[in-house]
């Protein structure tokens, strides 16, 4: 369970830093041609929180926690693939903040069930796995 936690937290962490890029990109007007790779990785992510969500069941934290990120990435995908039709005009900005954080959650709650996981399981974190 150590090494599948380590590796989907890494695989977060890379798709997390390349959402916030792409994402950047697409909300200052540039880059527009890749939005569905945005949408591909993304989706990747949810399915890593997903995948995190599993093994903190598996390694039994407080069902709450993995419950609450299954739910959250539902949210995640819907707001996604929605978030264009909704607001439109000059209030849309709104729901670019609101994508913004609900990714950035999608994020901290798969960093959070990877500390829970190592906690039960005696695991290293992953910065310090790659330094042993």
């Amino acid at each position: 369970m150590r090494t599948v936690t380590i590796a989907v937290q890494a695989l977060v962490r890379v798709a997390g830093l390349i959402q916030i890029t792409l994402g950047v990109l697409l909300w200052t007007g540039h880059g527009t041609q890749l939005v569905g790779v945005h949408m591909l990785v993304g989706i990747l992510l949810v399915l890593a929180l997903w995948t995190m969500a599993a093994l903190a069941a598996r390694a039994g934290t407080p069902p709450a926690l993995w419950i609450l990120a299954l739910g959250w990435g539902l949210l995640t995908v819907v707001l996604g693939l929605t978030q264009t039709r909704l607001l439109p005009g000059s209030a849309h900005w709104l729901i670019q903040v609101l994508h913004l954080l609900v990714g950035l959650g999608t994020i901290g709650q798969a960093e959070a069930l990877a500390r829970r996981i190592r906690s039960r399981t005696g695991a290293r974190p992953a910065a310090a796995a790659g330094r042993a």
